[in-house]
């Protein structure tokens, strides 16, 4: 796999990357999570699954990974496959999240009125989780992102985060955010324009895109051109995008898609991950893959001879953003 720069910053990715938001804790929103795991929550064995998909992933040639504080142990998890298989800083680019706090105490379903992450943009968080990344990343923690930043959260305009996120970034780490809901594109452009210390503050942003959601399609373009790297999350939709769908409403396009898909003589899954990655501002797709047999049908997107036609056949399936994350916030912790 081929690997290139991730915008204007030092970083050189792969075009396929690994999120760990699905490995490192039991639940997790993706259509059929409980099958993945084969619903064994024993921590040993979670960490010996995920070491087999990420070797899975390194034998594809996959360069690029990304976890989260609030996945679980997600960041542990990748922290002990580096170490066991001796793959030094620089062999692989880490990215991570802070802002999320992991609540859920690694069950599954909880009691009314408990979560399983709690959000909270403020200094001390970032300063407590980033002293957690480094304890368990070291100096293999690249890029570090503020998950899911909105306008509403305020984490854009606080002065003193936006201050040690300079500070960090002075210091050689590359700084990011990550963005979800119906309005990610009025987020993105607020990000680009955030400076600290005379210079841009973020030098990637992560967010969700795909053949269903594409409202922030203009906003990625300027992001492009701005030299901010792109990572793009939940390309398969959480499932939606995979032979796991079996929503009644969705029965319709699900066979035209899968149709086109047998047209190309490839899965669904890779069909959709093509359809992100052909897309010239996408620096690195993330797969979400739960499972070995996953990444490997993932992979084979980069196979995929893309043609404009394919993007025209498969405009049917684009929601409105509204509609997008209304479905999206229905799925179940499994």
């Amino acid at each position: 796999m081929k690997i290139q720069p991730l915008g204007k910053s030092n970083l050189h990715v792969t075009p396929l990357g690994l999120g760990l938001a699905a490995l490192g804790r039991p639940g997790y929103i993706n259509l059929g999570h409980a099958a993945d795991l084969g619903q064994n929550y024993a921590v040993e064995e979670m960490e010996a699954h995920a070491h087999s998909v990420l070797d899975a992933a390194w034998a594809a040639g996959i360069r690029y990974f990304d976890a989260a504080r609030s996945y679980g142990r997600a960041e542990a998890f990748l922290s002990s496959w580096l170490a066991k298989r001796q793959i030094a800083a620089g062999d692989v680019v880490i990215g991570s999240k802070w802002g999320y706090t992991y609540t859920a105490d690694w069950q599954v379903q909880l009691d009314e009125g408990e979560k399983h992450e709690v959000k909270d943009h403020s200094l001390p968080v970032l300063q407590r989780q980033m002293g957690e990344s480094r304890a368990t990343l070291g100096d293999q923690l690249d890029l570090y992102q503020i998950h899911s930043a909105t306008l509403e959260s305020g984490v854009l305009e606080d002065g003193a985060v936006l201050a040690e996120l300079g500070r960090l970034r002075d210091d050689g780490l590359a700084i990011g955010f990550s963005v979800s809901g119906p309005n990610q594109a009025e987020t993105i452009l607020r990000g680009l324009d955030v400076v600290v210390a005379g210079r841009p503050l973020f030098a990637a942003v992560q967010v969700t895109w795909n053949l269903l959601e594409q409202s922030t399609s203009d906003a990625l373009r300027q992001a492009h051109t701005a030299g901010v790297g792109v990572i793009v999350k939940e390309a398969l939709a959480n499932g939606r995008l995979t032979s796991l769908n079996q929503m009644p409403s969705f029965q319709a396009q699900a066979l035209v898609l899968k149709q086109i898909a047998e047209d190309q003589a490839v899965s669904v899954d890779a069909l959709a991950l093509a359809g992100v990655m052909q897309q010239p501002w996408a620096g690195v797709v993330l797969s979400g893959a739960a499972g070995v047999e996953q990444i490997e049908s993932n992979v084979q997107a980069q196979h995929v001879v893309w043609h404009a036609d394919l993007l025209d056949q498969l405009a049917f399936l684009v929601e409105s953003a509204e509609t997008y994350w209304q479905i999206r916030s229905q799925l179940s912790w499994n």
